[in-house]
């Protein structure tokens, strides 16, 4: 595989954990993808919540959490007090709801800001990638096996790359920015 596919692929694995980080902020609906990065203290190790316990969202605005084992109802309570999820949990000793409230216009901000700094974390990473291949494709040529031309198309070929790559970003921070302010 040549160098500018493995950029290209590796701006793609950035696309994807943006796109996964994206999934955890709520826009208004109550999605178990919210729950997502909850860490769990269960049998005394932070464990993720989608190995302690079920998560299913049986109505609009309302998340079951169905624990395998009744005694992480307590750690899961308390890992979900804990996060930023802005939600308190009640449990009734079997399952454990949230009730997801309306979002304020305030903690809408918020979530754009949030959103805005996960798409800019998003950016940097694939600058990061445009540089270190370049790099690498400068050590090539020093070592002789690039000519000059090889190397031009080469960051030709990676700026463009790098250009869809932050477009396709942009895009998809602009969508879930819409679904935010919308909800």
């Amino acid at each position: 595989m040549d160098i500018i596919e493995q950029a290209k692929e590796h701006m793609d694995k950035s696309i994807t954990v943006l796109k996964n980080e994206m999934a955890t902020l709520r826009a208004g609906r109550a999605n178990p993808k919210l729950l997502d990065r909850l860490m769990v203290e269960a049998y005394g190790v932070p464990t993720p919540l989608q190995q302690v316990a079920n998560v299913s969202a049986p109505e609009p605005r309302m998340l079951v959490i169905s624990p395998f084992d009744p005694k992480n109802i307590g750690p899961i309570e308390k890992a979900i007090q804990q996060s930023e999820l802005g939600i308190n949990p009640a449990n009734d000793g079997k399952v454990v709801r949230l009730v997801v409230p309306e979002l304020t216009g305030e903690r809408r901000k918020e979530l754009v800001k949030l959103l805005n700094k996960m798409g800019e974390d998003c950016k940097v990473a694939m600058r990061n990638t445009r540089r270190e291949y370049r790099e690498q494709a400068k050590a090539l040529e020093k070592k002789g096996e690039y000519t000059e031309d090889d190397l031009r198309d080469d960051e030709t070929a990676l700026q463009k790359a790098l250009d869809k790559a932050i477009e396709q970003a942009d895009k998809l921070i602009t969508e879930k920015e819409k679904e935010i302010m919308s909800v």
